[in-house]
């Protein structure tokens, strides 16, 4: 009997050999097809790095299983003829290929999950869509858990999880006697401490061409390419990964909180990309680093605040986005309307902290989750900017960013956008947070020690007027009884110094917005 022809449509962020749509591939009868499309990389205009790092390691993925005699039909994006988008490429391979089927491992994105449900419509063959099994929590485990429930506790579900695979775990129980080590992990980096140098992923002959087309196609996108240096290959993720765990998981926990002036990087794993990808594996990751533990190679604290991120915000923000799209975007709890404002791009500010941010995300396309939550997501929340603006701002700028995990981490955690779907209370804080915790603050021209006038540190009085102008959706909020019993305190004489300097600075230069 002859085998059936089967076409493999394989996204770019779908990079693993044991990925689902791979699972049965026959060497001998099947295609894989690979597409570099323009309307992938535009729907949002992703940084120059998110574009670069998707098409190089596409290539290497297609030539590895070329290697293994895997017929694969490769669509590069200034081939003769490319369409485009996906819908087209897909149509013009069954027209050429004439498969039996065709099979897919569903994608990260509502728009493309859409899309799919249109190619089962509308190609002459039968679609599969099979479930992403790179991910511990089906998307269908998470829907059943998060079923009835208004508040999704990413703790609560992080302790199945942990049950569930069995990570960290003795006998039932967690190791150390507690689940969450947080506690320790918010440790100030010391003055002249130096962390580990990373490995230098130097391009190669495939990526520096995919740079060279990334540069000449998308020259008028955000971010640099002169600091590429991501791992594209699944042994340079392997290697990165070894990196990590030999040098820097060791003190990951203590400074993961930390931020330094000149040091995007410190001992954060900088695996997303390669995660998110498909390079990686959550488990393969979330094993290693329990190994480390079990072998002395690193202390728990700092295994299971890695670990947390990984099997249980990854998971978790990647379930709550398909339990609750694609009414989730739409909500708007805080009434949040202020437009983004240049400085997001151009990092012309001069708060430091927000400088140095932008800056390193423009060179890197990448800052560390800290940065995120609690500079570019704290102002955000502050300034009442509208979620939109800000979700497709995150969208862009990371090589990490998919909009099933950027869009529930800043709707909800940052932003507060769901009312308190994901979060009890919001994530915000004044100018001494992020004075605690990095040393921005001593670059800057604002004081953060003074709470007005012009001179002050706009987080201080921000943070305040961002408690009174919510006050009537926040007050009631038990965890915010603390702060509004500190505001109810300061008097009316001072709250209208708050009110009056926050007007003045968001009315003022620093807030001008406009497109990029």
């Amino acid at each position: 009997m002859t085998s059936l022809r089967t076409l493999r449509f394989v996204l770019g962020d779908q990079l693993h050999r044991r990925v689902s749509s791979l699972t049965d591939l026959d060497p001998q009868s099947d295609v894989v097809l690979m597409v570099e499309v323009r309307e992938e990389a535009t729907y949002v205009r992703h940084h120059k790095q998110k574009i670069a790092y998707l098409f190089a390691a596409m290539r290497h993925f297609a030539a590895d299983l070329e290697a293994e005699g895997v017929t694969v039909d490769y669509v590069r994006l200034d081939a003769p003829g490319n369409t485009g988008s996906f819908t087209g490429e897909l149509r013009r391979a069954v027209e050429q290929h004439e498969p039996d089927k065709i099979v897919v491992t569903e994608p990260g994105e509502w728009r493309v999950w859409e899309m799919m449900q249109g190619w089962r419509d509308d190609l002459p063959v039968p679609v599969d869509i099979r479930d992403d099994n790179r991910f511990l929590c089906p998307r269908a485990d998470f829907a059943r858990w998060a079923e009835g429930r208004h508040a999704l506790r990413m703790e609560t579900f992080y302790r199945g999880m942990r049950k569930r695979t069995g990570l960290l775990m003795k006998d039932g129980e967690p190791v150390g006697g507690q689940w969450n080590f947080d506690h320790d992990n918010r440790k100030k980096l010391p003055r002249g401490h130096r962390s580990p140098e990373r490995p230098d992923f130097v391009p190669d002959a495939i990526t520096s061409e995919v740079i060279a087309l990334v540069s000449d196609r998308f020259a008028d996108h955000f971010g640099d390419l002169d600091a590429f240096r991501w791992p594209v290959t699944r042994a340079d993720a392997l290697t990165a990964l070894k990196h990590f765990l030999d040098e820097c998981l060791p003190h990951f926990g203590d400074y993961q909180d930390a931020m330094k002036t000149g040091a995007p990087f410190l001992y954060h794993a900088l695996l997303s990309p390669a995660l998110n990808a498909g390079l990686l594996t959550a488990e393969e990751v979330c094993r290693a680093a329990a190994r480390a533990y079990d072998e002395g190679a690193a202390p728990l604290n700092c295994v299971e605040g890695f670990i947390r991120q990984i099997l249980g915000w990854r998971e978790y923000v990647r379930g709550l986005y398909w339990a609750r799209m694609p009414a989730y975007a739409e909500t708007n709890a805080l009434a949040a309307k202020r437009d983004l404002p240049w400085f997001y791009w151009s990092g012309e500010t001069r708060m430091n902290c927000l400088a140095q941010c932008v800056a390193d995300t423009r060179a890197h396309a990448y800052a560390h989750h800290i940065q995120r939550l609690m500079v570019t997501g704290n102002f955000a929340l502050l300034a009442g900017l509208e979620p939109a603006q800000v979700e497709e701002w995150y969208l862009v700028v990371y090589a990490d960013a998919y909009e099933w995990v950027e869009l529930p981490n800043v709707h909800g955690m940052v932003l507060w956008a769901d009312g308190g779907v994901m979060g009890s209370k919001p994530y915000a804080a004044s100018g001494a947070y992020i004075n605690r915790m990095s040393d921005y603050c001593r670059g800057c021209t604002y004081d953060v020690a003074a709470k007005s006038g012009e001179s002050a540190c706009p987080f201080n009085y921000l943070y305040w007027n961002f408690l009174i102008e919510n006050a009537d959706r926040l007050a009631g909020n038990p965890r915010m009884a603390m702060p509004y019993r500190t505001l109810d305190g300061l008097g009316e004489r001072r709250r209208e110094e708050i009110t009056t300097d926050a007007a003045r600075f968001l009315a003022g230069a620093e807030m001008r917005s406009a497109p990029f």
